[in-house]
């Protein structure tokens, strides 16, 4: 598979990622409870929560960027990173991301959101694959996320990567935990004592 080729076969799974993982959900969100689940980010501008929610829309820009501009011929894929297998692999992942995530997000049902209202209570879910991880949503995330990575592994989409990885840490931890701790009280800290942030046993709330 080409360069050109790489590109456009991410820029396929991107767009697939997007209709399927926050276009259907939102309207399947929407047509079980009369809201789309989207909240937007939270905190003032300049706060470590604001932050983590700019840096991801940021993030999403910068790696569906990358595809973009080595479509362009701007930037090509990175040493040994452009090899066809790399790339095979790399659909595969990116796939298997696709359907972990639409997966996670059905198992979270009518609690599901973009964002976080400190206004209202959702129900916490702690069963199903959450009960395995407390962010299965966002580990399918970084699974696809990589998938498509290695597809068009450009230094763009590297980059883009590590913006993804570092704005979901902070978005989990200065916004969404500290909602749950608040809203659960012990239910949530006796599940975030037991179960992990994103791999089973990693990242424990004692």
């Amino acid at each position: 598979m080409n360069d050109k080729a790489g590109a456009v076969v991410a820029l396929a799974l991107y767009a697939i990622f997007g209709s399927v993982g926050f276009g259907w959900r939102s309207w399947l969100q929407w047509r079980n409870t009369g809201s789309t689940g989207f909240r937007g980010v939270s905190g003032r501008p300049g706060s470590a929560e604001w932050f983590g929610g700019v840096g991801l829309v940021i993030a999403v820009v910068v790696t569906v960027g990358a595809p973009v501009l080595q479509l362009a011929g701007i930037v090509a894929p990175v040493g040994f990173l452009g090899a066809e297998w790399i790339q095979v692999a790399g659909i595969a992942l990116a796939l298997a991301g696709i359907g972990a995530t639409v997966y996670a997000q059905i198992d979270m049902g009518d609690s599901w959101r973009i964002g976080v209202d400190d206004s209202e209570t959702t129900t916490l879910v702690n069963s199903g694959v959450f009960a395995f991880v407390r962010n299965p949503i966002y580990l399918a995330m970084f699974v696809f996320w990589f998938g498509v990575v290695l597809v068009a592994p450009n230094i763009v989409a590297i980059v883009g990567y590590l913006l993804v990885l570092s704005s979901i840490e902070l978005q989990v931890r200065v916004v969404e935990e500290p909602y749950l701790l608040k809203t659960h009280g012990d239910t949530y800290r006796h599940y975030a004592g037991r179960v992990g942030r994103f791999l089973p046993g990693v990242g424990l709330i004692r």
